[in-house]
Formats: C-alpha cells, structure tokens, sequence
C-alpha cells in the first residue's frame, strides 16, 4: 500500500500556482545576498552564491546569518578606518 501526503492548499497557495508569487524582500544580508517572502503563501527564498534564489532552509538561514555578521563587522572596521585616516 502506497502512502500519499497533501499539501495544504490554502486559497492563497492556489492563488500564487495560478498568478505566481508575489515576493518582497524581507531582509537584506549583504549588498548581494538578501531573503525574500510571498506575500501571500509565506514561501521564503534566498540567493545562494550563484546569484539564483532558492528556498530559505535552516541551512541557508545559518549561513545568511553568519555572512551577515561577517558583513556587519568589516564594514563598521572599513568606517573606522575611514575615520581615523581623515583625521591624518
């Protein structure tokens, strides 16, 4: 016997098959990376480091969130080095 699983299929998950999905971006990680969210069904995507967006898994959210503390700690030290060296 063959076990089959539904998906929910709200009207608005019905509504984004027809017309498509309607996305927003969310959070901006980088200048490069940033996450997206339908308005409509909530489906979550991401860039990945082909520029191409994929879904937002745990996996991405981890990396997403490690590049943008990277990204958050070198642009603050390139602007107090930006400081300091006008000062000279």
């Amino acid at each position: 016997m063959k076990s089959t699983t539904t998906k929910s299929t709200s009207p608005l998950r019905i509504y984004c098959d027809i017309f498509g999905h309607n996305y927003e971006m969310t959070k901006k990680v980088t200048s490069h990376v940033k996450e997206y969210t339908c308005k409509c069904c909530k489906r979550q995507l991401t860039t990945n480091g082909n520029g191409k967006l994929t879904e937002l898994t745990p996996k991405f959210q981890e990396i997403n969130e490690i590049l943008a503390d990277i990204y958050t700690r070198r642009m603050s030290r390139l602007k107090k080095k930006t400081l300091s060296s006008s000062i000279y």
